[in-house]
């Protein structure tokens, strides 16, 4: 077999920024230029050891701030709307391809009346405010971190020397 633990290209480094973000294999796929069966690319993609440290690599700096919450809140804010914008200019929709479009922003669908849709979507600017909320309370939890380590340093030191002085003690 041969060896895949070559560097990964500029579309798979793309599939793994995707990923990261929260986008299921197929979705982040077809966001990286994986146009031929992109459910096929992705899953194939998530297999490879490689890809999945590239991805934790990618998603690692969000860590202790509810991942999985940030990471939906990063699609509401940036995600597109293309796949919702073609659902509404759709005459009938496609049932079976509903599937593979990305409504992950949309919040409301509804139709008005003989061929009038509305498609509300979910408040990109709340979703950024959340997002600003949740990094903030990540940096203020590390704020006492140094303090916590200097104190624990100091007692280690502390103790350190009080058992040099009890053996000095027990020397004499």
């Amino acid at each position: 077999m041969a060896d895949k633990s070559k560097a990964l290209s500029e579309r798979e480094l793309l599939f793994c920024a995707y990923a990261a973000q929260g986008f299921s294999p197929r979705e982040a796929a077809a966001r990286a230029g994986y146009r031929l069966r992109p459910e096929a690319a992705g899953l194939r993609l998530m297999r490879r050891k490689e890809i999945k440290k590239a991805i934790a690599r990618a998603s690692g700096d969000r860590e202790g701030s509810a991942p999985e919450a940030a990471q939906g809140l990063r699609r509401l804010a940036f995600g597109g709307v293309a796949d919702a914008v073609r659902l509404l200019y759709q005459q009938e929709p496609d049932l079976d391809a509903m599937d593979a479009l990305d409504l992950f922003c949309v919040s409301e669908i509804r139709r008005k009346g003989g061929d009038a849709v509305e498609i509300k979507f979910f408040d990109r600017i709340r979703a950024l405010e959340r997002l600003a909320e949740l990094d903030a309370q990540r940096r203020d939890g590390d704020a006492g971190a140094p303090f916590y380590r200097a104190l624990e340093e100091g007692a280690r030191r502390l103790g350190r020397a009080q058992g040099d002085a009890q053996a000095a003690d027990d020397g004499r």
